[in-house]
């Protein structure tokens, strides 16, 4: 501020602070001025460095703070600060690349062109990473004997790659399979999940999450047999042809459906068989019940007998002396079907069956795709139309007590 004396202009200082009160007071400074995400304040932080002249005060030992005139009071991005408008840009620019198309590459709308070095060894453009689906099981589908239920959100970011494709593999592991060599059954979920193309024993879900752009998918196996060990594999594929690094769930189902009542009753009806003189006629029809049930049941079959029949002989030392070794070979060697965790819980004091109602969510697609245009078309725009179901699930309840 500098005040006129005749043919001299003298200048004038004032503390800062009082700079920024006339300011305020001539409505010069107000929030329309101000850098976005910027506020001018002072406060005491701090000294002013020795070497400033103008913070000596004579006779005055204490040095005058430092002000400090620009904090961050709220996030904003970094190039909103910056008020030139092509350095701003550039800015801008460079920082979109480096989150979406890391960095070798521009945003063009919703899309990464990739830069003339940005190609991987199939010649794809590889500037925007496809991020792997992360495969789980559906929390609100427990997994039952038959009946499975898995999920993933939807991988495709807002801006960059366009996942086209899911494409979901399972396969049954057991002993006598190379699991490397069998790659088991391979669905697509856009071509035959969502198109209705695949059987009854699976089917396509969709449902949307709290945040609009993230998509909930699921497929639900209603097939599957029981004790059994599975391995469910997912990659995610793009409007380019590249695939995503796999996911995979391995998981046992629970074990068979047992009718407990049943098993006693055929527990009984041996024992009868069995008791006193044994015709041949009485020795075939033993055999043919016993070979007639399941793995499973012929296990509570014999936990039964053995629980109330023991004293004349366990179930193995009276099959093999009435039906003799060989038909006693071909019914015992059964129960070695039973895993080690079935057979602990087809041990229980009791088991009960009960019936569940799950509501699953089956969708289908309200367009076809045409062929050989996969790698063309993104999910995320197919039209798909939902509606309520109820999935039956039969279980087994094990326990020491009734009713448990």
């Amino acid at each position: 501020e500098t005040t006129e004396l005749g043919n001299k202009k003298e200048l004038k200082s004032m503390p800062f602070i009082t700079y920024l009160s006339g300011l305020l007071t001539a409505q010069m400074l107000s929030d329309d001025h101000l850098i976005s995400g910027v506020e001018i304040h002072c406060e005491e932080k701090g000294r002013c460095p020795s070497t400033c002249h103008l913070c000596r005060r004579p006779g005055k030992e204490q040095l005058s703070p430092t002000p400090v005139l620009l904090e961050i009071n709220r996030v904003v991005p970094l190039y909103a600060l910056i008020q030139d408008n092509d350095t701003r840009e550039a800015f801008k620019g460079a920082l979109m690349s480096s989150y979406w198309c890391s960095g070798k590459g521009d945003v063009i709308e919703d899309w990464c062109r990739c830069d003339l070095n940005a190609f991987d060894e199939n010649g794809l453009p590889n500037c925007s990473p496809l991020p792997p689906p992360v495969l789980r099981l559906s929390p609100s589908v427990e997994p039952s004997s038959t009946v499975v239920s898995l999920e993933w959100l939807d991988v495709q970011p807002a801006i960059g790659t366009k996942v086209s494709d899911y494409v979901l593999q399972h396969k049954k592991v057991d002993e006598y399979t190379d699991t490397d060599l069998y790659t088991g059954e391979s669905l697509s979920f856009a071509d035959d999940l969502l198109s209705g193309l695949a059987t009854s024993c699976v089917a396509a879900g969709r449902s949307h999450g709290d945040v609009p752009d993230t998509s909930l998918y699921s497929v639900i196996f209603k097939c599957l047999e029981p004790d059994g060990l599975y391995k469910f594999t997912l990659y995610a594929v793009d409007t380019r042809g590249r695939h995503s690094e796999l996911s995979t769930v391995t998981l046992r189902t629970a074990c068979p459906l047992v009718d407990d009542s049943k098993a006693e009753e055929i527990a009984d009806k041996i024992y009868n068989l069995y008791n006193g003189y044994t015709s041949g006629k009485e020795q075939q029809t033993a055999y043919n019940t016993l070979m007639e049930v399941s793995a499973s049941m012929l296990f509570r079959v014999q936990h039964h007998y053995n629980s109330h029949y023991e004293k004349f002989g366990d179930f193995v030392w009276r099959s093999e002396d009435e039906l003799g070794p060989r038909k006693a070979h071909l019914i015992l060697r059964r129960l070695e079907k039973v895993s080690s965790h079935c057979s602990t819980l087809l041990r229980s004091a009791y088991i009960q069956s009960r019936t569940e109602t799950m509501p699953y969510l089956f969708c289908r697609s309200e367009e076809v795709r045409p062929p050989g245009m996969v790698w063309y078309s993104i999910l995320k725009d197919t039209k798909v139309t939902c509606e309520e179901k109820m999935v039956s699930m039969l279980r087994n309840t094990y326990g020491e007590s009734k009713g448990r």
